[in-house]
């Protein structure tokens, strides 16, 4: 059965980026440590949405930063370049419309919910997120963009706990419906 999964990372106060929308204080991190739980998550992926914010940043990281395979959603109002060679669809509406296109496109393998607590919300309000996977970093921001900006109470199951080296924990919740 397919899901829709929130696999993100955040700051101890539940931002996942800064007062001016920059994400340098995760980037100070590194990635190294945290590959093998990421291509572990990845390849369970056969469709992506995400918000403009993060395809804006993706594209901003140069010419070959964007790797994604399968077919990805970008929610967004503005006219943003296509990345040649993927499948990249871009919607300016509300997320009940591309619920049904994004699950066909993702066959029998999960929704990765990218970036952009916006977007997840919508998908929340619908009641189709069903896990959140979250980082949570050892930093405090004092504000920016929330994790996830919902208008009602989501109720979370803990299903796995991951401790890394730099201090972060890997946190993983199945949402209660």
């Amino acid at each position: 059965m397919t899901r829709f999964r929130y696999y993100v990372a955040s700051s101890l106060d539940g931002f996942i980026a800064d007062r001016k929308n920059g994400i340098d204080w995760l980037i100070a991190f590194g990635f190294a440590e945290f590959t093998a739980d990421y291509e572990r998550f990845i390849a369970e992926i056969g469709a992506i949405v995400m918000g403009a914010s993060t395809y804006e940043f993706i594209l901003g990281e140069g010419p070959d930063a964007y790797t994604y395979d399968v077919p990805a959603w970008v929610f967004t109002h503005r006219d943003l370049p296509a990345v040649q060679g993927r499948d990249v669809r871009f919607h300016a509406g509300d997320a009940a419309c591309v619920v049904d296109d994004v699950m066909a496109a993702a066959g029998d393998r999960d929704i990765w919910l990218v970036g952009g607590g916006d977007v997840v919300a919508q998908f929340a309000r619908l009641g189709r997120l069903d896990e959140l996977i979250v980082t949570v970093m050892p930093v405090v921001l004092g504000g920016g963009a929330p994790l996830l900006p919902v208008d009602h109470d989501l109720g979370l199951r803990l299903t796995e706990r991951t401790d890394f080296p730099s201090g972060a924990v890997g946190l993983r919740y199945d949402v209660v419906h």
